[in-house]
């Protein structure tokens, strides 16, 4: 959940200078975005990879992350809200060739690298949006990893709330309604965050894109479909994610949310209301100069868009931004995040790039996009949403029929090399065809053999051992 700061306690005045300091840095970025002062090149993609440390016997979470951190000594491996989760993160590459390969060469090298640590300490890793074996009990808050930042993030959102707990309701075949006193019900999802470096002139339309794409992207790689063993929404952490750190009073305020608008201009937008309209929830004063914009990233980190629009440095002075799309599951396997990245970085190339055809936000309404995604995240590939014609289509056929040809051109306009389109894009085909993702095989899987969580997750963690994508798995 973003950079560690130095302390949890925070007095009034840290707060207005923490609000006057992002005002100079937001002001800054104005001036960048107009003298378009930010790094160009060719694309490059990059992730992150939220994952679970479970016990091996018993498969439930297992709370050794300060153990796990010191058996891989890897700085791309980091801790995550709960002492069960783990970020493990991608080195970015330049978008060509067999650029997709070696992204999937690397994870699986540092998946193996997290096994080995793992089994020393009598645990596992799983790659899942949510863990079958969860409880409410294993979310509570000793078992938050200790953190400064982490404590001062539930401190400061229960303050927002008045001290209420937050509550969850979310529908579905058996749905569940709780109240959780802390944060702790976000360390119940885990995600795929995909990144890709962008120019500022594209900005607008790789955002306006990225929400657009939302709905069949979190449909394709959904694997949420229970929570403490109830069956709710195919990607259940959608909803789950946006209730669990929600400081109420609308969609303006929400921390966690598909916003209410496209951009405008560039990505500016999100920046201007990041300092209107969030409150500021680590007021961490740093003694760094405005140019390093180091409030404004830790005030942008603490807002977790569906789609965020990212500041970074490729040296000193050089600034360049990068589209977090965060719509996308943990798992099943490190071939199909791989391949979900691959078709995203596609349709944005073919989208947005410079032979793209009119703006598909121009026939796709926000309010449209807005609903096309939560219907996605709630039905998964079984959904009709209302593409740029105005009439509902199903998502697998607008998969097969529009978006892997348009992935595929943008893929190729990239570089690409055309036995590495066939094979990623091939993963997601088998998918839409199959509509077999991982909530699907899940669901299967239980209607074969029962309501058994441990059994569950075996069988899937089985499958992911073997590497192989989530469509070509069996029942057993």
């Amino acid at each position: 959940m973003g950079q560690e700061i130095a302390s949890r306690r925070f007095r009034t005045a840290d707060f207005a200078e923490f609000a006057a300091r992002l005002a100079t840095e937001t002001a800054l970025l104005q001036a960048w975005f107009d003298a378009d002062q930010f790094a160009t090149g060719p694309r490059e993609g990059g992730f992150e990879l939220e994952a679970w440390l479970i016990d091996a016997t018993h498969l439930g979470p297992v709370a050794l992350i300060e153990d796990f951190l010191r058996a891989t000594d890897d700085p791309l491996i980091v801790p995550e809200l709960a002492q069960f989760n783990m970020e493990l993160n991608g080195t970015p590459v330049v978008l060509g060739g067999s650029a997709l390969s070696r992204l999937q060469q690397e994870l699986t090298r540092t998946l193996a690298h997290c096994a080995t640590a793992a089994a020393r300490l009598g645990a596992s890793v799983a790659r899942i949006g949510i863990l079958p074996t969860l409880r409410p009990e294993h979310l509570v808050l000793a078992q938050m990893t200790p953190r400064a930042r982490y404590r001062a993030l539930n401190e400061q959102i229960l303050r927002l709330r008045g001290g209420a707990p937050l509550r969850l309701e979310i529908q579905g075949a058996q749905p569940v309604a709780i109240e959780q006193p802390d944060v702790m019900l976000e360390a119940a999802a885990t995600s795929f965050q995909i990144h890709l470096k962008i120019s500022a002139a594209e900005s607008a339309r790789v955002f306006n894109l990225s929400k657009i794409l939302s709905a069949p992207m979190v449909a394709i790689a959904a694997n949420s479909p229970y929570l403490f063993g109830r069956d709710l929404w195919a990607e259940t952490r959608i909803p789950l994610f946006e209730q669990s750190i929600a400081v109420g009073g609308g969609p303006l305020r929400e921390r966690v949310g598909f916003g209410v608008r496209y951009a405008s201009g560039s990505v500016m937008d999100c920046f201007r209301a990041n300092l209107i309209r969030y409150e500021v929830l680590l007021p961490q004063l740093m003694d760094s100069a405005p140019e390093e914009l180091a409030h404004l990233r830790l005030h942008n980190g603490t807002i977790w868009r569906w789609n965020r629009p990212l500041i970074g440095f490729d040296g000193p002075g050089r600034p360049h931004l990068r589209m977090e799309h965060r719509v996308v599951a943990a798992g099943p396997s490190a071939a199909d995040n791989v391949a979900d990245a691959a078709f995203y970085f596609g349709l944005i190339e073919a989208l947005a790039g410079a032979s793209a055809t009119p703006a598909l936000e121009t026939r796709i309404p926000f309010a449209r996009a807005r609903t096309n995604f939560y219907l996605a995240a709630r039905h998964g590939l079984d959904a009709s949403i209302v593409w740029d014609d105005g009439r509902p289509i199903e998502l697998p056929r607008l998969i097969l029929e529009q978006l892997l040809p348009l992935a595929q051109r943008g893929l190729a306009a990239l570089g690409i090399d055309p036995p590495e389109i066939d094979h990623w894009l091939g993963i997601i085909a088998g998918r839409a065809r199959l509509r077999r993702n991982g909530a699907a095989w899940q669901r299967a899987w239980v209607a074969r053999h029962g309501r058994d969580p441990v059994a569950l997750t075996a069988a899937y963690l089985a499958h992911q051992g073997s590497g192989e994508p989530v469509h070509t798995w069996n029942l057993e």
